[in-house]
């Protein structure tokens, strides 16, 4: 009996990807010469070949009419047999109902956030694990994975390497802690001005530079980190996903909330120190298996309350997390390494 062929649903973002590569690992490892094709976003494709687990990436602007019409087009051709759409909206569960894929599992209605996506699945998956992870592992289980998840070895062309470490040479930093202080909604930031206060304790206590990583839109949120830095001096990032990648993976240590670089980290063996607010680290935390599931450490204030609304300021609950006791757990971290 022939292998299925699989198409693969997940288009973003950078966090969510990360955390759907277990799930894809362990159809990889019960179908080895499967088919896997992935739908992403165009911006998301490097990074999905960066964890050679599809046998093809198909970018698809779902704002494009022209796009949507010719990946349609293509998933027809291809024939797949099976779609797993781990996104659970409506923009990704209707490319492989359209594209007239015949078996299309994805998350049944307890789990996803649109109403009436589930109606566009052949099987609904009613999850019962905590973390998200092991929630699309669950789809997998469904698709006849014998593993819900497997390990990912993510890989860095060396180009990356090189042009990052160009960078940090020029400036001259060698050894460095990452500092993430983004995360797309306010209320998940630990506040800026901490972010500076840790680079100027790790700059006197250890010798320590920090590179702070920012995104497009956070030239005033890396303004205020820089400005309570004092003499510290951190070093300001904003390259490529394939460079932060690079950057990240040859770091000491990365620090920062439940967002998009945190997790890569995480998936490319990097220590982490994550700041968690109102979102859960049991459904959203840092994931990783087998001997290394505690390689991290999770700081959270006990006062928390889950919540997935988006604020336009830091959680209250954030605001309890000490610098002292960031700085405590990024000491821990680089000692674990030595």
């Amino acid at each position: 009996m022939s292998e299925p062929r699989f198409l693969v649903v997940r288009l973003g973002s950078l966090g969510d990807i990360v955390h759907t590569f277990p799930a894809v690992a362990g159809l990889r490892e019960s179908f080895p010469q499967a088919e896997i094709v992935w739908l992403t976003h165009p911006r998301w494709k490097a990074l999905i070949d960066g964890s050679a687990l599809a046998t093809e990436v198909w970018e698809v602007e779902t704002r494009s009419l022209a796009s949507v019409r010719e990946t349609l087009g293509r998933i027809r051709n291809r024939q797949c047999t099976v779609a797993i759409d781990y996104q659970g909206l409506w923009k990704s569960a209707v490319l492989p109902f359209l594209g007239r894929v015949p078996r299309r599992i994805g998350f049944s209605s307890h789990s996803v956030r649109e109403f009436g996506v589930p109606l566009l699945y052949t099987d609904r998956v009613r999850s019962t694990q905590a973390h998200i992870t092991d929630q699309n592992g669950e789809l997998s289980l469904r698709a006849g994975a014998r593993n819900a998840v497997a390990p990912v070895s993510m890989q860095v062309p060396s180009k990356f390497n090189d042009a990052v470490c160009s960078v940090l040479v020029q400036n001259n930093v060698n050894t460095y802690i990452v500092l993430s202080p983004g995360g797309g909604w306010s209320s998940k930031c630990w506040p800026s001005e901490r972010y500076g206060e840790l680079c100027q304790r790790l700059q006197a206590n250890l010798g320590l530079r920090c590179v702070i990583n920012y995104g497009p839109g956070e030239e005033e949120l890396l303004s205020a980190v820089k400005g309570t830095s004092g003499n510290s001096d951190p070093l300001a990032y904003n390259g490529t996903l394939g460079a932060l990648m690079a950057l990240l993976r040859n770091a000491l240590c990365v620090v920062g909330g439940d967002t998009g670089p945190l997790h890569l980290a995480v998936a490319l063996g990097t220590p982490v120190v994550a700041l968690f607010g109102p979102t859960d680290p049991a459904r959203n935390g840092p994931y990783r298996l087998g001997a290394d599931s505690q390689k991290d450490i999770v700081l959270r204030s006990p006062q928390a309350v889950t919540t997935y609304k988006r604020g336009d300021r830091p959680d209250p609950s954030l605001l309890q997390l000490e610098v002292a006791t960031v700085f405590d757990a990024v000491c821990k971290q680089i000692e674990a390494r030595q």
